[in-house]
């Protein structure tokens, strides 16, 4: 239940078959992990036998029925509204996507894990859908007749959260079929290589003309820039964020961990290349930001990683700073500081008005940095971040900022949205 594929090996004369089949079912749509068990006594035996040779299916063309009867949906559609997951990342086909919307004249919005897939300077990019029920996306969902969700996989945003109603029309794009979900009934199922199925439904349909979703572009835009230049301590989520996308070139790439940060850095943190935003979602496991920035770092070792983690987070995994410096692998480890578990709290405030069993006591992180050979900062004025960024930026080691955050932003954002009123 926990892996794709799972094998023991009994005797060497498989071991090139295993291997090759278990990373094959790996890179498989969808994408996941096998397990392979090899025996001590295996290992130790030679064997007359060489690694298979790695063969590449081709994706299969998308039918051309369902091509055309999903253009025929989006043609007659009046607010359509494209719903992007890490899918279509994984199938590279965010060129094609971006065209897609363009030309069609569709907004897009992105799940957590597709952030990037779309660049947000577009005027078709809505954001990132998935912070609650009620926000602008969800807005934009609750007002449009068709939704078309491509390269969408159900765990990465449940469809009862965007769909409670279930009497949209769904076009499902993607390499795999659709999942069985009562809040998920496709009316066409376009099955095959995402970009050939993009450039085949864009050649046959027909434009949208409504721009309904263009007010909730604005409303968000003028929500990221509202606390630009606040310098407040603790610093407000917006401005952390604001200050760090302008430190960061937009090819750079920032490792979000789990925790109130995350859903801030998945909201607002503004993205113009996929992969250049990475959100731990689905199971969501907390400590994932420094080793995730250790192999981001080794696989593209010119571009800059910045680990964004909550203290909890942070202190789950911070031994592997150990493992950066001995692998040479620098980074910036960027710590949104206050002492206690942010979403958990968020979530009992937001559900029992009172918090319970959340809080607790740091280190101090510039003397643990620097008690493992890395460079510590700590910032206690609001105009230290953005030069601190920079500077942490351009050190060749591993180099960790601890910033104290406000984190009353979190319950003034849940009653903001509450009382929400549609923009559309």
């Amino acid at each position: 239940p926990i892996t794709k594929y799972s094998s023991r090996i009994l005797t060497p004369d498989v071991i090139n078959e295993v291997v090759r089949k278990a990373f094959k079912l790996a890179q498989a749509e969808k994408t996941g992990a096998c397990f392979i068990e090899f025996p001590e006594n295996i290992a130790e035996m030679e064997i007359d036998a060489a690694p298979l040779k790695v063969k590449h299916a081709t994706s299969p063309e998308p039918p051309r029925e369902k091509v055309e009867r999903a253009a025929e949906i989006i043609s007659n559609a009046k607010n359509p509204m494209i719903l992007a997951g890490n899918g279509v990342i994984r199938g590279k086909a965010w060129q094609q996507l971006t065209d897609f919307a363009e030309r069609l004249r569709i907004p897009v919005a992105n799940t957590f894990m597709a952030k990037g897939v779309i660049p947000f300077k577009h005027p078709m990019a809505l954001g990132s859908a998935g912070l609650q029920a009620n926000d602008y996306i969800s807005c934009g969902f609750s007002k449009a007749d068709v939704i078309i969700c491509i390269g969408y996989d159900l765990v990465e945003y449940h469809p009862y959260l965007w769909h409670p109603t279930r009497d949209r029309t769904i076009v499902h794009i993607d390499q795999s079929p659709a999942e069985v979900d009562a809040y998920y009934p496709v009316e066409v199922g376009v099955t095959g290589d995402i970009k050939h199925s993009l450039l085949r439904i864009m050649e046959v349909a027909t434009p949208s003309t409504g721009n309904a979703m263009r007010a909730l572009r604005e409303a968000l835009i003028e929500e990221m820039n509202q606390h630009k230049d606040d310098v407040s301590v603790p610093m407000k989520p917006q401005k952390i964020i604001w200050d760090l996308r302008t430190a960061m070139d937009l090819e750079d790439i920032a490792i979000s961990d789990v925790g109130a940060h995350k859903m801030w850095m998945s909201r607002m943190f503004r993205c113009e290349f996929p992969n250049t935003c990475l959100i731990s979602n689905g199971f969501a496991s907390m400590g994932i930001a420094v080793p995730g920035a250790i192999g981001a770092k080794l696989a593209l070792p010119d571009r800059k990683v910045v680990a964004v983690t909550g203290d909890a987070g942070f202190m789950m995994n911070s031994q592997e700073i150990e493992t950066a410096l001995r692998l040479n692998t620098p980074f910036v480890i960027l710590i949104w500081n206050d002492s206690g578990y942010g979403l958990i709290e968020w979530k009992q405030m937001n559900q029992f008005g009172r918090p319970s069993n959340v809080r607790f006591t740091n280190p101090d992180f510039v003397k643990y940095a620097e008690a493992f050979g890395a460079k510590g900062y700590r910032i206690t004025e609001g105009e230290q971040l953005l030069p601190t960024l920079k500077k942490a930026l351009a050190d060749n080691t591993v180099s960790i900022i601890d910033c104290p955050v406000d984190y009353s932003e979190n319950l003034k954002l849940t009653s903001k949205l509450g009382e929400m009123i549609c923009p559309i």
